[in-house]
């Protein structure tokens, strides 16, 4: 088959790879019918994380069961599934407190950017849409693989209730799936911190009421005029850089919830939180837990994650989408087997 492997900084090839096959009776083998390229794997590809050795890449999935386990028995050969991005069996101690993203028996994928996928753990790990979805629906169905999910966690993680007001730190597909959550969750007041266009216009179609260009002071000061002068009730930190994490302390206001997911690049001004009895809530989103609520809205069409995916290209031309999301000419691709 062929699979996208990363050798470096900007080095990413699609190769042939062999073939997945069912390993374990717990396993499943999916063919892909759409993958993506996520923001996390950009630090690898611009060289701000390691790469020892060649690897195969990418953690995002949908596609349709070919092959299972005898193990196996919540999907079967033709089950169209989304799984998330990590897998889990969704029966040990640490998931059934909700947290699957730390199974005990889990782990991650050997690379999703692929024309199949072998899924450990597949009953706990995959999700079966009730017959074929619709064309239209796969991009969203694909988000709610990491990113929808992801915002979510944060969402969730920073307590947004109804009639809050929530900043949201990052204008990537995690910070726009975070305003997307937010909204969902009840939010009134939900401003995006966005200098770009492009992602300005997703933002306020998927709920964001006020957009916030400014960074640093100048945006801790515009947040708070559209806060009762405070700051924020919820704060949803969907970057992960230091910089970003400064800003997502000093736009909450004093006894706020901070939700952070982004990849962890930065420190927290813990003396600073303490004194301000400024909280921090999040990690890595346990997909698994959010997936049945989010497919719902997704095949009911209450949200439409999806709008995310601004650029559509072919597994072949995996090191273009790389090229795209590098040079912010996308929010995020696409890629079809």
């Amino acid at each position: 088959m062929r699979g996208a492997i990363i050798y470096g900084q900007g080095d990413v090839r699609v190769e042939e790879r062999p073939d997945p096959v069912v390993e374990e009776p717990t396993d499943a083998v999916v063919r892909t019918v759409a993958a993506c390229v996520c923001g996390s794997d950009l630090w690898r590809y611009r060289g701000l994380a390691p790469v020892p050795r060649p690897v195969p890449i990418g953690h995002e999935y949908v596609g349709v069961v070919e092959e299972v386990g005898s193990a196996v028995t919540t999907v079967r050969p033709g089950d169209f599934v989304v799984g998330g991005f990590k897998h889990s069996d969704n029966t040990c101690a640490v998931c059934r407190k909700g947290m699957q993203a730390n199974c005990l028996h889990g782990g991650g994928y050997d690379g999703c950017q692929a024309e199949r996928i072998r899924i450990p753990q597949a009953d706990g790990t995959l999700l079966a849409t009730p017959g074929q979805p619709d064309a239209d629906l796969v991009p969203s169905l694909l988000a709610l693989s990491d990113v929808m999910s992801t915002g979510w966690h944060a969402a969730v993680s920073a307590g947004v209730q109804p009639g809050m007001s929530v900043a949201v730190v990052g204008d990537g597909a995690v910070g726009l799936s975070g305003v997307l959550a937010a909204a969902q969750l009840g939010a009134t007041t939900v401003i995006a911190m966005s200098r770009h266009e492009d992602r300005q216009k997703v933002a306020t179609t998927f709920g964001a009421t006020h957009l916030v260009e400014e960074r640093g002071d100048e945006g801790v000061a515009r947040v708070q005029e559209l806060t009762e002068g405070i700051g924020a009730d919820a704060v949803l930190e969907c970057v992960g850089t230091d910089d970003a994490r400064q800003q997502a302390v000093a736009v909450a206001r004093p006894g706020a919830m901070i939700g952070i997911v982004g990849l962890p690049h930065g420190g927290l001004p813990v003396e600073q939180m303490f004194w301000a009895n400024k909280g921090v809530h999040g990690g890595v989103a346990p997909v698994r837990a959010y997936l049945p609520h989010l497919m719902d809205l997704v095949l009911s069409r209450q949200i439409d994650p999806g709008l995310v995916f601004d650029l559509t290209l072919p597994l072949e031309e995996t090191p273009a989408a790389y090229r795209a999301m590098d040079e912010r000419r996308a929010i995020k691709v696409l890629l079809q087997p």
